[in-house]
């Protein structure tokens, strides 16, 4: 183990320890939840559980690997129904969407757990630099972020799931709800969530993993690939994923726009500062 590993490990560790009583962690089913729960169940003497949040925004391989893990390391596992298509806040898709996802989320999982307890996410120090307005839904609710008190990075997470035997996970790339590919205004609906996800699940199959999404927008629909992919710079290769794509969009009574590399957060139309702050 490296200095730099060692140093991450031990503040990790540090932070964890020191929150008494029972800790229950947010499992995402992204690589940093995940990581959290594994690191935090080998540190603390006190109990740490997990809970997840079955949804038609959560990726079916997210919640599998929540499943898969807790098996592998005899994880208590909670599975809940946050209910946030319930919230017409959340359905109607405004750009703060996220913050009412997430109080749904963290109340539904407080309302399942009871008693004195702590919620940790696996939120790191640079998600604070992002519009993230789920952190404000979290603040309110006193949800901890132990990567984020501890100093933690995305690449320092990366090395602790290494460091603690996750293998080819740590190379997960960001998985964001479902969701988030719709565009800003346009209602959530189950049916287009599942569109998205096959879709991603087709492009992922034909190039690897990596950065691919499907947006939603007001007049079709939008692949974004790696910006490294090798379809940019492949015009065979390129036509081909254009035209199964197309073929997919076609068969789903949709219309593909265009293929472009990934661009972060380009489902949102707009921030106000009002929003920023909602």
């Amino acid at each position: 183990m490296s200095t730099e590993d060692s140093a991450i490990s031990d503040a990790l560790a540090a932070v964890l320890r020191q929150r008494a009583g029972e800790l229950t962690i947010a499992l995402s089913g992204g690589i940093d939840s995940l990581t959290l729960m594994r690191v935090a169940a080998e540190v603390r003497s006190e109990p740490t559980v997990a809970i997840h949040a079955v949804s038609a925004a959560v990726p079916d391989e997210a919640s599998d690997r929540c499943r898969q893990l807790a098996s592998l390391y005899n994880w208590q596992l909670t599975e809940i129904d946050a209910g946030e298509f319930n919230d017409a806040n959340y359905v109607s898709n405004p750009v703060n969407r996220c913050y009412y996802c997430k109080s749904r989320l963290f109340d539904s999982m407080l309302e399942h757990l009871g008693g004195d307890f702590s919620i940790a996410t696996g939120t790191n120090t640079e998600d604070l630099g992002d519009y993230r307005p789920g952190l404000k839904a979290a603040e309110e609710r006193q949800v901890w972020q132990p990567y984020v008190e501890a100093g933690i990075s995305k690449k320092g997470i990366r090395q602790l799931a290494l460091q603690f035997g996750l293998g080819e996970l740590s190379q997960l790339p960001a998985q964001p709800c479902l969701s988030s590919r719709i565009e800003t205004g346009i209602t959530i609906n189950v049916d287009d969530l599942s569109f998205v996800h096959r879709l991603e699940k087709l492009m992922s199959e034909r190039i690897g993993a990596g950065d691919i999404r499907c947006r939603i927008v007001s007049d079709g629909v939008v692949v974004q690939l790696p910006a490294d992919c090798i379809a940019f710079t492949d015009k065979e290769k390129y036509q081909t994923l254009e035209s199964r794509a197309r073929e997919f969009c076609l068969v789903g009574g949709r219309q593909l726009l265009r293929i472009e590399p990934y661009k972060m957060g380009s489902a949102f139309l707009h921030k106000t500062e009002e929003d920023k702050h909602v």
